[in-house]
């Protein structure tokens, strides 16, 4: 944000620079400027244009005479005598810049070596950046020297292993210390990084899972790290933390809690909540505070608070490597959700230090984007910023053999990087998921740049949350008044149907491999939190049905299902909205309520299965949805039938207080009737209020 000062000064491009004076400063009038290099080399300046602002500054736009060599530093000197640094600002956004500058190398940050360790950084505005390597006490400083492309660079001639480090980086007149963004070791909260010999990790084997054949084969439960295990006396020894998302005893199996139950639901996929670091919980007291993730600090260093031991920075690498391969070894795969579209603290954002504003969103005056409303869009259009969240992408896959990402507000991004980013990771894996939250979000990014639903077509293989589907079969997330069709809005009978078809038949998506269909998630009310206030008059077993009904249409719909961890039994956080940085008595999973609504479970592992078994409702294609037809009864319960080859089924939907008789054309056998109307194989259809029938020909 510009203005804050009495005096500013800004580099916008080779030859323009831009400077605000206070009105309380000499009226804000000068009529010459110059600036100074740090050899009091003077270079010209003329006043292109000069205009008065409404809130007491005057703004003179200055054309620069002579030749501005990136990464000197400058002062700008009126004719009072009052000097002003001069910050690189919107130059660093220019064509020019990114031609320059771009750097291709993959050996940013620590390379080790036994005998020669090699530290480089880009940071081609700086004007110095120093090197502190720390150990027992002892610090030790090391001049980088600048190289081509804006790389500084210092070789180490000793064996430096498992030294802490950070660099002191001069840009704007100011120094600032920051840790290595490139790197993936770091110490407790994230204070500074760490060399590490690669030799030195303890990474498990790989286990290789069959590819899947379509996105629509996977079942995706998003989960949080903290949450499947903070209930006390479940049975784990290390609870909230990667090794105790895994962990396997004779308690846990007995009590089915924990992974244990993770495996009986049946599901695909695991979704984690963010596994990176992030800065809203103290490694060193991390139960005074809890916090789901989305404010990230380093892209590339694992969460500290689920290591069982954050100051060992191996530590959390190896433990979340194993948890990987023991989801793998279950048949699970792990997607991860990744924050890319805003950070923490900007002013602390390591790459900011390095490079400042190259990468945030702003506009010409110098106000930084808030599509994502936390004051800080990410910038993914600049080269090296694209570069280094496609190289982060891939090292994750490559080290850690994770099967997909969750990018959270992935209408902050552009279209260019999602759509590298799956292909890069493809290349690795080929049946890698990409999907994320294509909201339409009121950034700076050009409408047609933005990696939303808007623009699904233009990314082939990325998946979109369904806000139709949630909208339409849950009921308004912002109206909790407001009902769906599943929990008792008949009215919304079509749009039903069109959620079921992924909403590809009316040309929300051109394909239903992109539809992530669901009705609750981490974010807002869980569904029976909503239906407490929507459904009021109900009682708790009528609310249950529903919340099957609910279940039943994400699971059997074409598209990519996706459950809320608990949504199989009911999940409360006590009517809470939004409980991303509320205790653990909100959060947690609750296996006793579990128990309690163990019909709600059981119920959803069933339609989990018969998704798997049956090929007709995971059907990928356009085309192929006219094999899907649809039919009512009375104008209220809704039938559905759909068809793949030999495999031909139907479902009966009924969302009312009213029992209803359906008439089948052939007999069928009864796959699933939580009504318990209707005998195993028969024509005539007897359906049961609040209930779910589904039958195959």
């Amino acid at each position: 944000m510009r203005m804050k000062e009495p005096y500013e000064a800004y580099l916008d491009d080779y030859d323009i620079l831009n400077v605000y004076m206070s009105k309380n400063f000499f009226n804000g009038s000068s009529r010459i400027f110059h600036l100074k290099d740090t050899q009091d080399h003077i270079i010209p300046l003329t006043i292109q244009s000069m205009s008065d602002l409404y809130n007491g500054y005057t703004h003179y736009r200055l054309s620069i005479n002579g030749m501005i060599n990136v990464g000197e530093e400058y002062t700008l000197y009126d004719e009072h005598c009052k000097r002003a640094v001069c910050h690189y600002s919107h130059i660093v956004k220019t064509n020019r810049f990114n031609d320059e500058f771009f750097y291709d190398g993959n050996d940013l940050g620590c390379l080790y070596a036994p005998a020669i360790t090699t530290f480089k950084l880009w940071s081609p505005v700086a004007y110095r950046i120093q090197l502190c390597l720390e150990s027992d006490g002892k610090r030790e400083i090391y001049e980088m020297e600048r190289k081509d492309r804006g790389i500084y660079e210092v070789r180490v001639n000793k064996n430096i292993s498992g030294y802490h480090y950070t660099f002191m980086v001069r840009t704007n007149g100011q120094w600032n210390e920051t840790i290595d963004p490139y790197s993936s070791f770091c110490t407790q909260n994230g204070l500074a990084s760490v060399v590490v010999d690669p030799n030195t990790l303890s990474i498990p084997q790989k286990i290789k899972l069959k590819p899947m054949k379509k996105a629509t084969d996977a079942i995706i439960y998003e989960a949080s790290i903290r949450d499947m295990t903070s209930q006390a006396n479940i049975g784990v020894d290390h609870p909230k933390k990667f090794v105790g998302f895994t962990e396997e005893n004779e308690k846990t199996r007995a009590l089915n809690t924990g992974f244990s139950y993770l495996k009986s639901l049946g599901i695909t996929h695991v979704q984690l909540l963010p596994v990176f670091d992030f800065g809203s919980v103290d490694e060193v007291y991390p139960n005074i505070f809890y916090n789901w993730g989305y404010d990230p600090v380093a892209h590339r260093c694992l969460e500290g608070y689920y290591s069982t031991n954050p100051k060992d920075a191996l530590c959390r690498v190896e433990e979340f490597a194993q948890l990987v391969q023991n989801c793998h070894m279950a048949g699970i795969r792990v997607n991860l959700d990744l924050v890319f579209n805003h950070v923490y603290e900007k002013e602390n954002y390591p790459l900011e230090k390095l490079v400042p504003d190259y990468y945030f969103l702003m506009n010409q005056q110098g106000e930084f984007s808030n599509g994502s409303y936390c004051g800080n869009d990410i910038d993914t259009q600049q080269r090296m910023s694209h570069k280094y969240f496609v190289d982060t992408c891939k090292r994750i896959v490559e080290w850690f053999d994770v099967d997909g990402f969750r990018f959270d507000l992935m209408g902050i991004l552009d279209v260019d990087l999602v759509n590298e980013i799956e292909q890069e990771c493809r290349k690795l894996k080929p049946d890698f998921m990409v999907y994320g939250e294509g909201w339409n979000m009121p950034s700076f990014l050009s409408e047609d740049r933005r990696a939303s639903q808007l623009n699904q077509h233009k990314m082939e293989h990325v998946g979109h949350f369904n806000d139709y589907f949630r909208e339409h079969i849950r009921g308004s997330n912002g109206e909790l008044e407001r009902k769906g069709y599943s929990n008792g809005a008949v009215e919304m009978i079509e749009a039903a149907s069109h959620a079921l078809c992924g909403c590809v038949d009316i040309g929300y998506y051109d394909n239903m491999e992109k539809t992530i269909n669901y009705v609750e998630c981490h974010d807002n009310h869980t569904l029976w939190d909503k239906n407490r206030v929507c459904c009021r008059e109900e009682g708790r077993e009528i609310r249950e049905k529903r919340q099957v009904l609910a279940n039943a249409m994400v699971l059997l719909a074409q598209g990519v299902p996706f459950l809320h961890a608990g949504q199989e039994f009911g999940r409360t956080k006590q009517n809470l909205g939004n409980s991303y940085n509320r205790s653990d008595n909100y959060n947690c999973i609750d296996y006793q309520r579990r128990d309690i609504h163990i019909k709600i479970v059981n119920d959803t592992k069933k339609l989990i299965s018969i998704r798997k078994e049956h090929e007709c409702f995971r059907l990928s294609t356009k085309e192929e949805l006219e094999n899907v037809s649809f039919n009512d009864i009375e104008g209220s319960a809704l039938v559905y039938y759909t068809k793949k080859d030999d495999d031909s089924c139907g479902v009966i939907f009924n969302p009312t207080n009213r029992y209803f008789h359906y008439d089948l054309n052939a007999a069928a056998r009864i796959l699933f009737d939580n009504g318990q109307c209707n005998s195993s194989n028969t024509n005539k259809i007897l359906v049961a209020p609040y209930s779910v029938i589904v039958f195959k020909f």
